[in-house]
Parts: structure tokens; C-alpha cells; sequence
């Protein structure tokens, strides 16, 4: 089969993972998947996907600080945590920072998260690599700072309006990735956004093991499950799937510096 499937985001070190992970990460080259991107959400996990990505030729790292481990950081070492990701992001698989961003949806202090954010993407632009960003129920916040340090940046599930999608564009080279919630019956606002992003703009993602699409919605999600994804997107668009598929791995290349093959 060919290997026309590019997962931007996932995050293979779930514990959803923990019975078999070995025999999934072997089987997904076999289903069509080019490339995938674990993605770090603090020192321990970004070490494990690094991990992955050594092990599996098709697996690349991200190296990040989720804002939902706020609770678990001492915010006065900060600096400490930034170097750590930084040291991690001199791997050669390591062709991100991130997970990093803002979640308002949970009862995290909003300050720290900002802090972290902001650190990430200084650390991003002065390693020249790409940064990966968490978005939930922080829009007007998230633009502001991709307003601030036009980055070379992935809004991840991308969750915002087709009006915040066409002001984000304006900024540094921005991509969004979209996921199985395009597939959802009560999806209109990801129906719009598939139907309006700019298609050398558009990425697809898991993040798996959560937003597994329709008809596997309620499943554990994976890699080779884009396809599904794609085949919506391609609907919605009115272009074929491989073409939906060519495109999107071009621009997950290009974003990631990964070799298109």
C-alpha cells in the first residue's frame, strides 16, 4: 500500500496504549501511514516520544509543556523546564516544540500558562524549529500572541471560526491541522473551517488515542484512522480523497522538514 497518510499530532505514550503498543506502532507503516508526530506535553513524555522515534523510522518528536501540567510545575524554576525542552529539541527526530498553548476549558491558573507559552515560542524561533498549539476556549488570547512572534506554527485540532482562521494567516507561516471532529453529525463550525482553509494551509491529525472519527467515534484512535478524516474533508471540498491526502502530507513535509518520499 502506498504510504500516503501523515498524523501531524498524536500522542502514542497514552496509556490507551499500554497493552499494545509495540503491535500498533508495527502495524501502521502496513495502512498506509507515511509519517506520524508523537507530541510531548512535558519532559517525560517528549523523552518517550523521542524514544518512539528512534525506534520507528516513520515516527517523529515533539518536545513540549502541555498547559494542563501547570498543577505539577514549580513555576519559579521555569527556566529550568525551558532548558530541559531545549536540550531534548537538539534530537535530529525532533522537528517540533510542543504541545504547548492555553486551555481555558479547565480550571488552570491562567498566568503560568502564559509564561509557559510564551517561553516555548521564544525557544521555537531561536532554534528555527516549528511550534505545535494547544488552543481550547483561549482564542482571542492565542491570536494575540501569534500576533506578537509571527511563528512557523500548527494550530492543532483547530477549533476556532473561518474569521480567526483567515486573521491567524496573516502571520508568520501558519498551518492548521484538522481531525476526526470533521466527521461528527453536529460539526458545522469544523465543516466550515475544512471548506475554507487554504488547502496548502491544512494538515490532518489524530491526536490520537482521543477524536477518533465517524464511523470508529467511541474507539480508540490511531494513525491509519486519518483516512476517514480525509475522505470527509475531501467531501466536504468537493476534491478526491488522494488528492486530499497528497496535499496534506506535502504540507505536513514542508511544515516538518521531513523528506517527502
Amino acid at each position: 500500500m502506498e504510504k500516503m497518510i501523515f498524523d501531524a499530532h498524536a500522542h502514542y505514550n497514552d496509556i490507551k496504549f499500554d497493552d499494545d503498543r509495540e503491535s500498533v506502532l508495527n502495524s501502521l507503516p502496513d495502512k498506509g501511514v507515511f509519517a506520524a508526530v508523537n507530541n510531548g506535553t512535558d519532559y517525560k513524555s517528549s523523552l518517550e516520544s523521542i524514544k518512539y522515534a528512534e525506534k520507528y523510522e516513520y515516527i517523529y518528536a515533539a518536545a513540549g509543556i502541555h498547559p494542563e501540567t501547570v498543577p505539577e510545575i514549580d513555576i519559579t524554576i521555569i527556566d529550568d523546564y525551558i532548558e530541559q525542552i531545549a536540550q531534548l529539541a537538539q534530537h535530529k527526530k525532533v522537528v517540533a516544540i510542543g504541545e504547548t498553548g492555553l486551555d481555558y476549558y479547565w480550571d488552570i491558573p491562567k498566568e503560568p500558562q502564559h509564561l509557559l507559552f510564551e517561553k516555548q515560542l521564544q525557544l521555537a524561533a531561536s532554534i528555527n524549529k516549528p511550534i505545535i498549539i494547544h488552543d481550547r476556549e483561549a482564542h482571542a488570547d492565542t491570536l494575540g500572541y501569534i500576533k506578537k512572534y509571527c511563528p512557523t506554527g500548527l494550530l492543532h485540532c483547530y477549533s476556532g471560526s473561518v474569521e480567526m482562521l483567515k486573521e491567524i494567516f496573516r502571520y508568520g507561516d501558519m498551518c492548521i491541522s484538522l481531525g476526526g471532529v470533521v466527521t461528527y453529525k453536529n460539526a458545522r463550525v469544523p465543516v466550515e473551517v475544512a471548506k475554507e482553509v487554504p488547502i496548502n494551509k491544512l494538515l490532518l491529525e489524530t491526536d490520537a488515542p482521543y477524536l477518533t472519527p465517524v464511523p470508529f467515534r467511541g474507539k480508540r484512535n490511531d494513525s491509519s484512522l486519518i483516512m476517514y478524516t480525509a475522505q470527509r474533508t475531501a467531501e466536504i471540498r468537493g476534491m478526491t480523497l488522494d488528492d486530499v491526502l497528497k496535499y496534506t502530507k506535502e504540507n505536513a513535509c514542508r511544515f516538518y522538514g521531513v523528506e517527502y518520499k
